[in-house]
Formats: C-alpha cells, structure tokens, sequence
C-alpha cells in the first residue's frame, strides 16, 4: 500500500514538474510577469479575480506591460496611459479579436457584437452604428427620447416629497427605457414584472463576469454550472433575456413596421430580408437576438452605475453640486429643456460629469481583447491567440496625466479661464478598434439625466445622517455601496 502511495505521490509531483517547465519554455515568448503555478497559473496570487490594485503592484515589480497566467493561458496586461494607448492603437487591427472564453461562448456562442470576430463581429458593428445613425442617436430624435425619460424621473423623484429613498430602481429604469426604446420601440412601465426581471437578469449576468465563480467554471464548467448556486442563476438569467428577446422579436415580425418609426429590430429583420441569399451576409435572427442582448448589457450597466455615483458625489461634495446647480440657473434658467448642444454652454457642468466618469471609473478592466495574429505591444513580442487586457483604472488615475488623480476634482476637466478641455487620458470608453459603440450615447445620458436632475433637485443625505461610504463595490462594474438621499424640489 505504501509503495503504491509513493507511486502515485511521485507521478504527481512528476506531472507537476512538467507543467512548470512547461510553462517556463512558453513565458520566453511573452512579456515577463510572476511565476505561474502549474495549472492554476497566477490565480492564487490574484486570490481568483482579476483585481486592478493587484495589477498595480505587479506593474511596479515587472513594468507597465507584463504577463499573467489564468490556468494555463497567458494574459498580456498593459499597464498606465501610455501603455494602453500605444498597446491598442499601434497595431490596432491586430488586437482587435475578442477571446471566447468557455463562458463567454455559453453567453453568446461567438455570435452578436461584444464578443464575435472577424468578418461577422465586422459586420455586426457597422450595421449597428449605420443603423444608430438612422435612428437619430447623433440628432435630435435621441434627445427627445432622452429628455422625455429624464422627465419621467423627476416625476417619479418629485412624489417622493423630500423622503429618503435608495435611488438605485429609479434610475436603472430610466436608462433601461432609453435602451428599451431604441431596440423595441416602446418603453416599460416601472411596474411590469418582466422588466423588473430583465434588469435583474442582466445585473446577475454581470455580477458574475469577474467572480471567483467565473473562474471556477473556466476550469470546471460541468461541475460549476450542477454545483455553484451563481453559475446556475446565471445560466438561469441569460435563458430568461433570450426568451423575452425572442418574444419581443416574434412580435415585430409580426408588425412590421414601414414607415419612419422602426426601432433596431425592425431595421434589422430588413436586413435580414436584403441580404437572403448573400453567402457573405451574417444577418440572421441568432445575430439578432445576440445583438441586441449586447447593446442591453452593454448600454444599460454603465451608464445607470455612473449616475448613481454621479447622485452619491453630490451629496458628498455638496459644494461641487450648488456651483453646477448655479452655472444651471444663470445659463438655463429653471424650466429650459436641457439639449446635449447645452454642454458647450456649461463648462464647469460638463467638468463635473466627466470628472464623476474618471473618479467612479466603474470599469476598471476593459473587456479582454485577444491579438489576431502574431504581433508586437510596446517592443515585446506577443503571439497569436493571446488574451490581453487593459487596465482603465490605471490610465484614468495615471499620476503622469492627472495633477490630482486620487482626489474628485472636475479642475482636472478646465483651464485657467474656466473653460472645458479634453484630456488624451480620459479612455472610460477604451480606445481602439474595439471602442464602446454606444459612446456618443452614453454621453448624452449622462449630460442629460444629469443636467436635468441637478436643475429640478437639491440632493442631500437624509436627516440625522452625517457621512456615507464612497467604497466601490467590486464586479465586473463597480458600483457604489447601497445609499440613501433625499431630492429635494429647488
């Protein structure tokens, strides 16, 4: 018994050994980084996320462009400003892949926008920003839906009356109708059952993107999808939102629209009939479905953290809030309709909104990319098929670009005479090939809903509460810790 116990102890440390020189033999092809353990890679030191803090640390020790290894796969990180910027634009088309990951294909089989390549992720994105344009996202029909949903929130905030309320429903309502109407055509009552379990699903899918179950199921998926609770209401939630997508896509065809008011689907179900026959097309309803999925996910999460942190900073820097709502009054008045034309009018506003974009950074890790082909980042070579990511965190709290990088100061966004300046370091959206889609967007939201609720509110901390966290709770998006205000009518 013993000999067979020695036996089996020695092809273990055996296979061990192996996997180690292993792994040495390929880390001379890549920038350098820690140690890897054999099969696990740098998990253990990473305590099984990708955290940005960490990533810092290791950066101090192996420069600003260095390798990590997830299991048995290398992971090009790139580190500060100049790396990121230089690392997805140098070379941008051949890092403009996107890694399908075991996860990643059970979230979207390779198929939509976020997470396809090649010809078909090409495809998908032109036709998405062409038909964005045709839709008014640049133009003065995304404003109106935009003023319209901000409308609905201060309604919505007024019969509060001044109360304490977590403003967290409220507003993921507004930015999921903005999303909704654009996709669907129509928005949702804050009281239908299944919206409330769409934004629900999508914040499970979420949540479990950088969780110490993601990687547990990258390396055991049969088990972790039977035996990890997160996994399966994960699971459970990506069914739920293609079943309300396919739903929502039987009834357009259904109703095919052909006048001026088609929404993205419709757009798209025309697509689908022109290019019938095209061996070239990838317009098909699996697309379909995927798409739209990822422009939910996508356009909803981040631009509904944002404000919420934009809301928990006001009441925080309450001086910060009445030198917006001040520059409101004397540029605006009190009853003008806030256009997005309006941010050129209001510099120290806009300062404020993109300093709230850089001080939450509530992406702190960009989606990965993966390099397309062999190639080269920053004088080091990096083979085919290598997984890469960007620190954001790093670029927007770069102290090389940032006079006060660790402090809320929206002087960071005006020059000496008060006027608004763009920073090169401020990439909340990425850089590259792989920008958000949604961008101009997303910055219209944010200018928006924001103006709009600084003008009809003062916001404050309810009675008898003196102070409230400003720590991040830490995800795929970080998002503030639960809070409570009071919005009282100005």
């Amino acid at each position: 018994m013993l000999t067979v116990s020695m036996v089996l102890v020695s092809f273990v440390v055996s296979l061990l050994f192996v996997q180690f020189l292993k792994l040495q033999w390929k880390r001379r092809r890549l920038p350098p980084g820690p140690t890897p353990y054999p099969f696990v890679g740098n998990l253990l030191q990473l305590k099984f996320q990708i955290h940005h803090e960490l990533l810092k640390k290791m950066a101090k020790i192996h420069g600003n462009v260095f390798t990590l290894w997830v299991l048995n796969t290398p992971v090009v990180v790139l580190q500060g400003f100049q790396a990121v910027k230089e690392g997805l634009t140098v070379h941008a088309e051949d890092v403009a892949g996107r890694p399908l990951t075991k996860t990643f294909h059970i979230l979207t089989h390779g198929n939509g926008v976020m997470f396809s390549n090649g010809h078909l992720w090409k495809q998908q994105r032109r036709f998405g920003l062409a038909t964005m344009r045709k839709m008014g996202v640049w133009k003065k029909d995304q404003e109106y839906r935009l003023q319209d949903e901000a409308c609905h929130l201060v309604e919505y905030l007024k019969k509060t009356n001044g109360k304490p309320l977590d403003p967290t429903m409220p507003v993921v309502h507004a930015v999921s109708n903005v999303i909704c109407s654009l996709i669907f055509g129509h928005r949702f009552s804050k009281d239908d059952g299944n919206f409330h379990r769409l934004i629900e699903s999508m914040d499970t899918i979420t949540a479990f993107g950088n969780s110490v179950c993601f990687f547990i199921h990258e390396m055991f998926p049969w088990l972790a999808c039977r035996l990890l609770t997160q996994c399966k209401q994960t699971l459970t939630s990506i069914n739920f939102v293609n079943a309300l997508l396919a739903k929502e896509l039987e009834s357009h065809k259904e109703k095919r629209k052909s006048d001026e008011n088609k929404d993205f689907i419709d757009y798209y179900l025309d697509e689908i009939d022109k290019t019938k026959g095209d061996a070239d097309s990838t317009y098909d309803e699996e697309n379909l479905i995927q798409t739209v999925f990822d422009l939910f996910l996508a356009g909803t999460e981040t631009t509904s953290t944002t404000l919420l942190w934009a809301l928990l900073y006001m009441v925080v820097y309450p001086d910060i809030q009445e030198k917006v709502q001040k520059e409101l009054d004397a540029v605006l008045g009190c009853s003008h309709l806030i256009c997005y034309e309006d941010r050129k009018r209001l510099p120290y506003t806009n300062a404020v909104i993109h300093e709230i974009q850089r001080y939450s950074n509530i992406i702190l890790i960009a989606l990965p990319r993966q390099s397309m082909k062999d190639t080269e980042l920053l004088g080091f070579p990096v083979p085919k098929n290598t997984i890469i990511l960007s620190n954001i965190d790093s670029v927007l709290s770069d102290p090389g670009k940032w006079e006060t990088p660790d402090q809320f100061n929206p002087g960071h966004f005006l020059d000496k005479d008060g006027n608004f300046v763009n920073r090169e370091a401020f990439l909340p959206f990425s850089i590259g090939h792989r920008v958000c889609m949604g961008e101009l967007l997303a910055r219209m939201e944010l200018f928006i809903i924001f103006s709009t609720l600084l003008q009809a509110f003062r916001f404050t901390l309810p009675e008898g509460v003196k102070e409230v966290s400003t720590k991040l709770v830490f995800g795929s998006t970080m998002k503030p810790s639960p809070y409570q205000l009071c919005a009282i009518p100005r």
